[in-house]
């Protein structure tokens, strides 16, 4: 599949009264960036979602040069994983064509659930096809692998593949074997004194995502389902509690937002573009992006921004 390279022009920033003020005026001395993040945009064919992404790119172009760089949380697409390929390669075209042209920002991709083609589908499976499960996904948005790590002056942004295929039906959220030696390995390479945040589109930690279906069981419980939530967040939490300079963690998937701070771990879920799945809001949270700001001495904050 082919892809132009993004727009390089530049977007001028908008002024004060378009976002509430970044940071204190005693704080503008330590240096430190902003980026957007953007997840859940499940475009599809319509023109719903079509001006809804457009909408969304225009309003972080926006705050440029305040926002420095995009990550995309996965689920770039309405749906793969039950779409045969005529339908796949629609949606992956339609998503390039608008970010190519909405969006100058460098973009850095997480890969979603919904990104991934075949798993679903029920007759004729397509596991022959060089495109099948993830490598559809990596070649769209050329990624060289489906976990990664970049940096941005003392941060590290380690970028995690949550999604994989569950042998008794669906998928699971975990990080499998060879991913999670990886995370050790990059995780101990990385100085005491830089900082991480981690980016997975399924939540490794989040209240939310036992809220997700607004009921509890039948005999009062509230359930975390695997699809929704890290299965593997005690092991994940383990290792975490190692690195103090792991500092926060962002995702998406659930479409709904959450804070939770636990052990020294800033948890944000930042919600969805498409909110409702393009229908509203979700539950009650408005289609929506958040802005990180990160200092050099390992603050940071989250804004929501409602950009309808």
């Amino acid at each position: 599949m082919k892809r132009k390279t993004f727009l390089k022009t530049t977007v001028a920033a908008v002024g004060s009264s378009f976002l509430p003020a970044w940071s204190l005026a005693g704080d503008q001395k330590k240096r430190g960036f902003r980026f957007a993040h953007v997840t859940d945009i499940h475009v599809k064919p319509g023109i719903v979602p079509e001006t809804g992404m457009a909408k969304a790119l225009q309003h972080v172009q926006k705050l440029h040069p305040q926002v420095d760089f995009v990550i995309n949380g996965g689920d770039s697409i309405m749906d793969a994983m039950e779409a045969d390929k005529e339908h796949t390669e629609i949606q992956w075209d339609l998503f390039h064509s608008i970010l190519q042209k909405e969006n100058s920002l460098p973009i850095y991709h997480c890969i979603g659930n919904h990104d991934i083609w075949g798993w679903f589908i029920k007759e004729n499976r397509p596991e022959s096809d060089k495109l099948y499960a993830k490598e559809w996904v990596l070649e769209s948005l050329r990624m060289k692998n489906r976990y990664y790590r970049f940096t941005k002056l003392n941060w590290h942004f380690i970028v995690l593949d949550s999604v994989q295929l569950n042998p008794a039906g669906g998928y699971i959220a975990y990080l499998d074997p060879e991913q999670l030696e990886w995370l050790k390995q990059e995780l101990a390479t990385i100085p005491k004194d830089e900082f991480v945040c981690i980016v997975s589109h399924v939540p490794i930690l989040s209240i939310c995502a036992a809220l997700f279906f607004e009921k509890t069981e039948a005999n009062g419980d509230l359930k975390i389902q695997r699809n929704l939530m890290h299965t593997d967040f005690m092991k994940l939490k383990k290792i975490f509690v190692q690195y103090p300079n792991i500092k926060v963690c962002i995702s998406g998937h659930i479409h709904l937002q959450d804070e939770l701070n636990y052990l020294g771990i800033k948890y944000y879920c930042n919600g969805a573009i498409s909110g409702n799945w393009w229908k509203g809001s979700f539950q009650e949270f408005a289609p929506a992006y958040a802005v990180l700001e990160v200092k050099e001495d390992g603050s940071f904050s989250r804004t929501m921004v409602n950009y309808e």
